[in-house]
């Protein structure tokens, strides 16, 4: 009986080994491995091109793929929840980003964590959504551009399982791009981690100036949140590089989105960082000086924890500031605001900026 018990026991571990050997194979197999630079596909139709100063208005949020709003809590924040909305949420939450997107008819929109294909928003294209909006709203004057930061067949944590997510930050541009490219950053994770993790990205899109032959760029992005630090502080060298670069050759340079990061000019003391909660990192200003010049609303918050879903009584909750722009010293930023949503469509507040090309 002993034997017996034991040769079961082993047939079990025996099964369960194969299983996981299986399971990491096929993990890897599959593994999304973009190249250095990938150019994207270009959609829509735009006719204005930039002017020196003209005043342009552009929007920056990360929109939570539709599911993070108010009622939100999330596993990785230290939540319990995997699938944080049901279809009739994702709805709601979607129709009020809509409304807002329209209401504030930007020349220019940074999106953040938008998924093509995932289970978490029930594999609806919101990309598509997005450009349907942007020609029912606003009229087809939109160029919009997508690049993947998270593309798995399959992530198999935690319990339920994230499934399927194909995800990744947008631009939409009312001026003629020449062209848009995906840059690669560097990824923190080891393997097998990094098999089903996010590989994160610049997307860098380049519109050519009225009566010239510089450049305005645009650089959205979305980098490491829950990396031990050294991921945020590699890509963050990553873009000061292709700024630089851009900065160089006389062209503008515009960068938004969610940099998980807090901008080291910014005062935080009314929202300091609560125990146990997430911890942003800190974007060093003077590492950007004299050629670029981050820009924060340090007014209202721009993010908020989703270790709970946001009570009506908002005094104890964890709020950050990681959204905003960072310009290069040719160009002239008027004005700078982030939109108090009270986060009920996403767990970020969009930032809209006014700039001028000198």
């Amino acid at each position: 009986m002993v034997k017996t018990i034991f040769k079961v026991i082993f047939v079990i571990i025996l099964i369960f080994a194969i299983a996981a050997g299986a399971g990491l194979g096929m993990m890897t197999a599959f593994e999304y491995r973009p190249d250095d630079t990938e150019s994207e596909e270009l959609t829509g139709q735009a006719e204005l091109s930039p002017e020196q100063g003209k005043p342009v208005k552009i929007m920056t949020w990360n929109v939570g793929y539709g599911a993070l709003g108010d009622n939100a809590d999330f596993f990785m924040d230290g939540g319990k929840s995997v699938f944080t909305a049901d279809r009739d949420r994702l709805r709601e939450n979607l129709r009020g980003i809509r409304e807002t997107v329209a209401e504030q008819d930007a020349d220019i929109y940074f999106f953040q964590e938008v998924d093509k294909k995932a289970s978490r928003s029930f594999k609806l294209d919101e990309t598509a959504e997005i450009n349907k909006w942007l020609e029912e709203d606003l009229g087809a004057k939109y160029q919009t551009m997508f690049a993947y930061n998270y593309k798995a067949h399959f992530v198999p944590f935690p319990m339920p399982p994230i499934g399927t997510v194909e995800s990744g930050v947008m631009t939409a541009s009312c001026f003629r791009c020449q062209r848009a490219d995906r840059i690669k950053l560097p990824c923190p994770f080891e393997w097998p981690v990094r098999t089903v993790n996010l590989k994160r990205c610049l997307l860098v899109t380049r519109v050519r100036l009225s009566g010239s032959g510089k450049y305005l760029v645009l650089i959205n992005l979305h980098l490491e949140a829950y990396d031990s630090g050294e991921g945020k502080a590699a890509q963050t060298k990553a873009l000061l590089d292709v700024m630089k670069k851009e900065r160089d050759m006389g062209n503008y340079v515009v960068v938004g989105g969610d940099f998980n990061q807090t901008f080291s000019d910014v005062d935080m003391s009314e929202y300091p960082v609560m125990t146990g909660n997430w911890q942003p990192g800190i974007l060093e200003v003077e590492d950007f000086l004299p050629d670029f010049t981050p820009v924060m609303d340090a007014e209202v918050p721009t993010c908020r924890s989703l270790d709970k879903p946001l009570p009506a009584d908002t005094a104890g909750h964890q709020f950050y500031m990681i959204d905003g722009f960072i310009v290069s010293d040719n160009v002239k930023v008027n004005d700078i605001k982030t939109l108090d949503l009270g986060f009920e469509y996403s767990d970020h507040n969009p930032v809209v900026m006014e700039f001028v090309l000198k």
